[in-house]
């Protein structure tokens, strides 16, 4: 177990190049501040340092919210504005315990249609997850399974900041998108209807009909149908 010193005084750490990265990119992005006592918290059990993107999100930042509110991705957590932390998001216990961890894997942000991306866990195929272990993959509510982004957490942030999102919901987003998320706080989503993994969303989504409601039950109801009518359970925790 290494003590928090250990986790955030190194040397080359990531922070200064992210939030570069950040003010660069290429899509909208608001860099929330950081809840210091719960970053510390969720960096002494995440044990990684602040030289990984990982760590130095976890603590000096309170997440980052992309194109305009569609994508959140998740840090030490700003209350205030209804994004909850690492800690809260994946169930961490409330005092540092060295034998915790997310078996299944991290969830590490959310998009407003229940999507979920998440870093593997030791053992992907045992959870009912495609990729490697400490890989990205993401839970789509259109299809109600996993899918392999074969990449790290790192990459990952990257890919986000280069516009990569714009291709990967070409097939997702209305021509109103940005004006509907734009007036969502970041304790909404969207709740589709019918349902995206229907034929009638699949056939025709601008006849959709979309309403604001708690991030908590767009995700929720995804999962419960993945696990009605999926391949497996895609094992939700903690709090959106």
């Amino acid at each position: 177990m290494r003590k928090f010193d250990e986790l955030a005084d190194v040397a080359d750490p990531a922070w200064p190049e992210l939030r570069q990265a950040c003010a660069e990119s290429a899509v909208p992005v608001r860099v929330l501040p950081a809840d210091a006592d719960e970053g510390r918290r969720c960096l002494l059990q995440l044990q990684v340092t602040t030289r990984s993107v990982l760590g130095a999100l976890t603590l000096h930042c309170g997440g980052l919210v992309l194109d305009d509110g569609w994508l959140r991705v998740y840090g030490a957590g700003r209350a205030a504005e209804g994004l909850p932390s690492l800690g809260r998001v994946n169930g961490f216990p409330g005092e540092f315990d060295p034998h915790w961890h997310p078996a299944a894997g991290l969830v590490v942000g959310h998009d407003v249609l229940g999507g979920v991306f998440c870093l593997n866990g030791r053992d992907p195929a045992g959870s009912g997850r495609p990729g490697a272990p400490g890989q990205l993959t993401y839970f789509a509510p259109d299809t109600l399974e996993w899918e392999a982004l074969d990449m790290g957490h790192s990459a990952w942030v990257g890919w986000l900041l280069s516009g990569g999102t714009e291709r990967f919901y070409a097939g997702l987003r209305r021509p109103d998108w940005r004006a509907e998320v734009a007036a969502l706080d970041l304790s909404q989503g969207l709740s589709v209807f019918p349902f995206l993994w229907s034929e009638e969303a699949q056939r025709d989504l601008a006849a959709t009909s979309r309403r604001a409601v708690p991030l908590r039950e767009v995700v929720g109801l995804a999962a419960d149908f993945a696990r009605r009518l999926g391949p497996a359970d895609p094992g939700f925790l903690g709090e959106v």
